[in-house]
Order: C-alpha cells, then structure tokens, then sequence
C-alpha cells in the first residue's frame, strides 16, 4: 500500500473530528438550535394574543399585522417599537431577526400559508444542559460510492411531521448506493445549491440513535455520482428541540439495516 493510499483514512478521520467539532459548536451557539423554546401557530392565537409571545398578532394575506405597546418591550431592527407594522417571513439568521425582546429573538414562520412564531432563547433549558452529540467516530466502511438517479419531474408526498401534523415533503430523485454487497435506495430532496437531501431510518432508530436521521450528500456529479458518508448522518433539530417540525422518513426511506455510524443522540445533564 502506497503512503498516499495509507494516510487517506486518517486525513478522512480527522476531517471528521473537525466536521464533528463544527456541529457542536453550531447547535450549542446562542441561537443554534438548542434555543428554540417555541413555535407558536397564529391559528391558535385566541384574540390575537399568543402565550409566552408579546403584542397581538394577526394574518392579513401575504403578511402578519403586529401591534405591540411599550409593556411588550419589543424592539424592532434594533430600536424600540410600539405601534403596527406589517412583517413577512424572515430569512436572516436567527440572531439578526428584525424582533427581539431583550436576548429572546422573535422569528416569523410560513409553512404551507401558514403562519408562526419562533421564540429563540440563549437561556434555553435545553441550551443550558446541552453536554454534546453522542456520535461513532469514523469508520472508512461507512463512506461509500453513490448515484443520484433524478425523477422526471420533482414529486410531493405527504409525511408525518414531527409535530403531528402532515405536510408535503418535495423529492427529486434517488440516491442508490451498495452497503456489505447489498443494494439501497433513499429518495432525496435536491436543494437549491445542488446538494442532496435525504431524511432516512434504519434498524438503530428508536434504539441506539433517534428515531431518525438527516444525511446531506454534496451536489452530485454531472454522471450523478456522489459520494454517501453515513458517517455525517445527522440528527435532525427536533432531536434538540421539541419545536421544531422536522419530517418524517418518506415511504421507502427507513433503511433494512443497522446504520450506527454518524450523530446518535443528544447528551444533556
């Protein structure tokens, strides 16, 4: 064996300590995942008024009226607000949302016409007893050579959400790959960039690791080759944060066999 050949495994480890530092660092920030306190519905709002959320909220179409008063203590763009003003979904990162009370970040939400209100708070319980992600360190086995096989046309099904509720899950296509001689297919979603997307599980879900599991492979080659590391499958944030709405595995996505490499579970204390 070359040295070239010997040192790939090890260079290919230590990218994955690296990745695997990156992503505690991420979810543990102020406004990562962890700090999610809720994801309030307007829906429900009775009045116009929504627990744990200052001011008064409606929809009116394409936006969402909020009328708040000094007692609220909201700021807007960085100043203190009273009075009305039209918002739509925001798209910035969580710490640069245009409403804020105090270190509490308030962020508009549209799903399928609907609208909601996250809270982001660095003083998070979950965020305060986060002790890191429990994942397998990596394993060259687990890194595998792949096809993206696109669909004719993009395609939606409708999956069981985390929260309950169902809604639309768009695909394109399917990543084939080879694990221990034998044939799998997840269907993925491709992303604005290019990148794949698949939320998939397999017999250790539920078990060893949660129940499911994200895995982003790059943006595949024009013969749609791709290279698929369950090393870097990842918990999806609702394993952080029960007020995230993340999807469930589409049909066909939960795999027939034991995947324990990548992110497992959460370590909390």
């Amino acid at each position: 064996m070359s040295t070239d050949a010997a040192t790939e495994p090890q260079d290919a480890a230590q990218e994955w300590d690296r990745w695997h530092e990156r992503r505690i660092a991420t979810v543990s920030a102020p406004y990562g995942p962890l700090a999610l306190t809720g994801t309030h519905w307007l829906a429900d709002a009775v009045e116009g008024r929504i627990p744990a959320v200052p001011g008064r909220w409606r929809e009116d179409g394409d936006e969402v009226v909020l009328t708040a008063g000094a007692e609220d203590g909201i700021t807007l763009d960085g100043q203190e607000f009273t009075g009305e003003v039209r918002l739509t979904a925001d798209h910035a990162p969580i710490g640069q949302s245009r409403l804020a009370q105090g270190a509490r970040r308030l962020v508009v939400l549209r799903r399928e016409g609907l609208w909601a209100v996250r809270i982001w708070d660095p003083e998070a319980e979950r965020r305060r007893a986060f002790k890191g992600i429990e994942a397998t360190p990596y394993d060259a086995r687990w890194a595998v050579p792949g096809t993206f096989r696109p669909y004719a046309e993009a395609r939606t099904v409708k999956v069981a959400n985390a929260d309950g509720v169902e809604r639309g899950l768009g695909l394109g296509g399917e990543l084939a790959f080879t694990l221990d001689g034998r044939n799998h297919t997840l269907q993925v979603a491709v992303e604005a960039d290019g990148s794949l997307w698949a939320v998939f599980a397999d017999a250790t879900s539920g078990d060893s690791t949660f129940r499911f599991r994200f895995l982003r492979p790059g943006a595949p080659a024009a013969d749609g080759s791709v290279t698929v590391d369950l090393n870097r499958a990842l918990l999806p944030p609702c394993a952080f944060a029960e007020h995230f709405i993340c999807p469930f595995p589409p049909p066909g996505n939960t795999l027939d066999v034991a995947v324990p490499a990548g992110e497992r579970t959460v370590l909390t204390g």
